[in-house]
């Protein structure tokens, strides 16, 4: 039987794929990319298109809606299942890209549970890729993780007292998503007088990477989807 392969591609940069995420992308008969608006793009294909030959493989971009309040788009996520468990019952081995890793708040979640549940014949193989903290992390010099610090990742959607209560618990904390809630955050990290020691990364390993670790300078400015915060409470 074919296989479903959800295949992480890393933040940005096509160098930081896996040499086992390259051979299947270009091995596999259907590369399935999600995006999150019907007119746009898929950040994840435009990362491997490098990687992919179109004149024998099909590219079938699906929809995935972006919104914080996720009722009623099932029917979105089951309609994608579907389109995949389709091609695999036809002997077409499939690739699902997502940005990052697959099993680290990715697109791909959405869709997984489904395919456990309404084809648990088919096999699925998890192909990791490097998550956009890793990368973050890297190019910002901020260490994620020394002896026995404990690190926090969580959506940055918490409430007030949520958010100062991790702070408080954590020695590192990377705050995913922060576009829209930016100035609130930062609001809170002064509070706590942590605003110093937190780096802010945009859409790391691409063309438009940027790093800043001035985040008053960001205040009040529309941010970039794909960004996060490092919030590191001692220093190197």
């Amino acid at each position: 039987m074919a296989v479903i392969y959800a295949v992480g591609v890393g933040p940005g940069d096509p160098e930081l794929l896996t040499r086992k995420a390259e051979r299947i992308l270009r091995s596999v008969d259907v590369i399935c990319a999600p995006t999150g608006a019907a007119e746009g793009g898929s950040y994840a294909l435009s990362i491997v298109e490098e990687f992919i030959d179109r004149s024998r493989q099909e590219v079938l971009v699906q929809l995935f809606p972006m919104l914080k309040d996720q009722k009623g788009l099932d029917p979105f996520w089951e309609e994608a299942a579907d389109q995949v468990a389709q091609r695999v019952a036809q002997g077409k081995d499939v690739a699902f890209i997502t940005i990052g890793d697959p099993f680290l708040y990715s697109t791909y979640l959405y869709i997984h549970r489904i395919l456990l549940a309404k084809y648990p014949e088919i096999k699925i193989e998890i192909v990791p890729g490097i998550s956009s903290i890793l990368a973050s992390s890297a190019v910002s010099g901020v260490p994620l993780g020394l002896g026995p610090e404990r690190i926090a990742i969580l959506p940055a959607t918490y409430e007030k007292d949520e958010l100062t209560r991790t702070l408080e618990q954590f020695d590192i904390v990377v705050l995913m998503k922060v576009n829209r809630v930016f100035d609130r955050i930062y609001d809170v990290l002064k509070e706590m007088g942590l605003e110093k020691g937190s780096v802010f990364v945009r859409r790391v390993g691409s063309a438009e990477e940027e790093v800043h670790f001035d985040l008053a300078s960001l205040v009040g400015k529309k941010l970039d989807y794909l960004s996060m915060l490092i919030v590191r409470k001692q220093p190197i």
